[in-house]
């Protein structure tokens, strides 16, 4: 930890750290998905996920911020290397092959319901830890994150959408970092 000021005590900025590099790690892996949907998608609605995905990019690198900076703001260390990305995100991993647009809307609503679950997991914990800034910030990308999730959710039907909800899968072997 680095000496700061802050009033929090250090053992709660620590944890707190902790909680905001994993989710710092989950949102630059989101950034790189949705541009690679971006730059990949093909289909009928290509222009509208072409914009979305670029949009959900957008988000993703401004939570990326906010988040890195609170967790310096505390004492941390802010790592976003892709190297480090790669090897600590909680997300799964995100095919490159894909093309088809209903492949994308899968895999992109997938990481996106999968960050929101990690992000209210963070919430909860700041909150635990008497960290309302930290709250506040996830709070606000939670919000965020269920607005693009509906945006990205209304490309796959009722009926795809709720089959698809319940097939999720659990992150490769990182729930402690939740």
């Amino acid at each position: 930890m680095h000496a700061t000021h802050n009033t929090l005590p250090e053992h709660t900025r620590s944890q707190v750290c902790d909680i905001l590099s994993a989710r710092l790690m989950d949102s630059s892996d989101l950034y790189f998905q949705a541009k690679t949907a971006h730059w990949n998608v093909k289909g009928p609605n290509f222009i509208g996920l072409h914009k979305l995905f670029d949009k959900l990019a957008e988000c993703a690198a401004e939570w990326s911020d906010l988040i890195a900076e609170r967790l310096v703001q505390l004492g941390g260390q802010a790592e976003g290397t892709v190297q480090v990305v790669s090897e600590r995100t909680s997300l799964e991993p995100y095919s490159p092959s894909m093309v088809d647009e209903h492949d994308h809307v899968h895999a992109i609503s997938a990481a996106l319901a999968q960050f929101g679950e990690y992000v209210r997991d963070g919430i909860e914990k700041t909150e635990e830890l008497e960290d309302m800034g930290s709250s506040d910030l996830l709070i606000d990308v939670a919000r965020d994150v269920d607005k693009l999730l509906w945006f990205v959710e209304a490309h796959l039907g009722e009926a795809v959408a709720h089959s698809h909800a319940h097939k999720r899968t659990p992150a490769r072997g990182h729930s402690t970092r939740r």
